[in-house]
């Protein structure tokens, strides 16, 4: 099936048809860099990365920029609270943000503009808007005129009226209308400011996203990405005013993804985006969602990383289709971990079988090169090739990567009870045509895993401070389970099996001997 994505804008999937074809522009809102990173900022960037990588796997030359936002007032605020400068305290929280990036394993991005950095290109946006008679320079303050917009409100579906009764608006008595918003505002002394035709300030939040975004992307995106919090009222601010700059459409696709929910409350854990003072605030269903700011884990993604894998955190954002709600909560990424776990076994598995290790397997990077199927087993072949078209046909369908991770699942069930039937940990250990077969199959879920950015390495290991020392105790332990076993003291072979899974330790006893580890 061709590929569809749901478009915002029309609320239906639409044939995936770029501006150019085989090439993709696509633009994800960056975080405003005044504190370290929360799970939420996670979220858009772990899934257009994802994005990229089927995109690119699938032909497509992709170009993927990321904004970060370094002058703000909550940037101004916190570094005064500290006793530091804008500049400073922002390249503190973007080194933080690009660490848990690593971390989370999105490397698909080519460009992080900086805000500062394109002051030139907002001012020229601004100046076209005035000429155009689309916005009005008012006491050191330009001002976007969205009754010039008659278009304005498409995306979300809001009239000018709606906006004006659903939302709080700035309090501004010498704006033309309530709903306009700010494209420059007069600094205050001691804030960061520009020189320009208006007079000393800095940009507002919107222009600052359709400068950038137009710079390096070009006056029409192909995917314009952010949470769905961000919908109203900053891409529909931002679209309103770049397409009255160009006169072109300004996104092909408008792609929003599900805020992060603690428990029954749906919003964004964290907190929203909390910039109100330059357009209409979010209604009053957005403000609640901030009260998730103080959910558990929530503060600093570096505290999830002492309780989580990045891997499992990775899985947990992607085991949901992205434009729907994210469940957060320990217990529910715990569970994910330990979904995780029958994968490890199997590469270990693998490994024992073929003297493989699953992490160099070299599997295809584009789609017209994938992993050969087998012949043989002809049953294990058809569920392979199943498995592969229900995963494509997942992705194709709006990016459905709940869908895919599903497959994943099936395809590790398909492959264990094919090592099982063929007894290749017994006696097919030496049938080449299985092991081979095998070999395949374990290439295939390399190479589906890997466009998803999960299995890429192995998980890091706790480093060995005791000098083996835990080693021996468990060998020790395993000696005394055996004993006990040999002499028919279930009590006592009982109580070991149940400490030892207490302790998260799982032991599995094969034709080679016994074998343990740590969950």
């Amino acid at each position: 099936m061709p590929l569809r994505v749901y478009n915002t804008l029309t609320r239906q999937k639409e044939d995936f048809e770029t501006v150019v074809p085989g090439k993709v522009g696509m633009y994800l809102c960056g975080p405003t860099v005044y504190k370290p990173a929360h799970i939420g900022h996670m979220v858009g960037p772990v899934i257009f990365d994802t994005v990229k990588k089927y995109l690119t796997y699938s032909g497509y030359d992709v170009k993927f920029v990321i904004n970060i936002t370094d002058v703000d007032d909550k940037l101004i605020v916190r570094a005064a609270e500290r006793q530091t400068t804008v500049e400073k305290l922002a390249r503190e929280m973007t080194q933080d943000y690009f660490d848990n990036l690593a971390t989370m394993g999105v490397d698909s991005v080519d460009l992080f503009p900086y805000a500062t950095e394109h002051i030139r290109e907002m001012q020229q946006i601004i100046q076209t808007l005035i000429d155009k008679g689309c916005a009005y320079p008012l006491q050191g303050d330009v001002y976007f005129d969205v009754t010039q917009d008659a278009d304005y409100g498409a995306l979300s579906h809001r009239s000018i009226s709606e906006v004006i009764a659903g939302t709080r608006v700035e309090a501004n008595d010498r704006k033309r209308h309530p709903a306009d918003f700010a494209l420059w505002k007069a600094s205050k002394p001691g804030e960061p400011s520009w020189e320009s035709p208006w007079g000393a300030g800095r940009p507002g939040w919107h222009i600052e996203c359709s400068a950038m975004a137009m710079k390096y992307l070009g006056e029409t995106l192909d995917i314009h990405g952010g949470g769905l919090d961000l919908m109203f009222p900053h891409h529909e601010n931002e679209l309103a005013q770049s397409e009255c700059c160009t006169g072109k459409k300004f996104t092909r696709f408008w792609l929003h993804n599900g805020l992060m929910q603690a428990g029954k409350q749906a919003g964004k854990v964290g907190g929203g985006h909390d910039r109100h003072g330059d357009a209409a605030a979010p209604d009053k269903e957005a403000q609640e969602a901030g009260k998730l700011a103080g959910s558990k884990g929530a503060a600093s993604v570096k505290l999830l990383f002492e309780k989580h894998a990045p891997e499992t955190i990775r899985f947990f954002l992607l085991s949901t289709h992205y434009r729907s709600p994210i469940d957060f909560s320990d217990d529910n990424i715990t569970e994910k971990g330990d979904s995780l776990a029958g994968f490890y076994r199997l590469f270990e598995a693998f490994q024992r079988i073929t003297g493989q290790d699953f992490y160099l397997l070299a599997a295809p990077k584009t789609r017209d090169q994938s992993t050969p199927i087998p012949a043989a087993p002809a049953a294990f072949a058809a569920e392979l090739n199943r498995c592969k078209e229900r995963y494509f046909e997942a992705m194709d369908d709006d990016f459905n990567t709940g869908g895919a991770v599903a497959v994943l699942f099936d395809l590790r069930k398909a492959i264990n009870g094919f090592i099982q039937d063929q007894k290749l940990e017994g006696a097919g250990k030496g049938d080449a045509g299985l092991i081979a077969s095998l070999a395949a199959a374990m290439t295939l879920l390399r190479e589906l895993s890997q466009l998803l950015g999960v299995f890429v390495k192995p998980l890091a290991k706790a480093a060995a401070a005791d000098d083996g020392f835990a080693a021996q105790l468990m060998e020790l332990v395993l000696e005394l389970r055996a004993e006990a076993r040999t002499t028919k003291n279930w009590p006592m072979s009982d109580k070991i099996r149940d400490r030892l899974k207490a302790l998260k330790v799982v032991v599995e006893d094969r034709t080679e001997g016994v074998t343990w580890r740590r969950e």
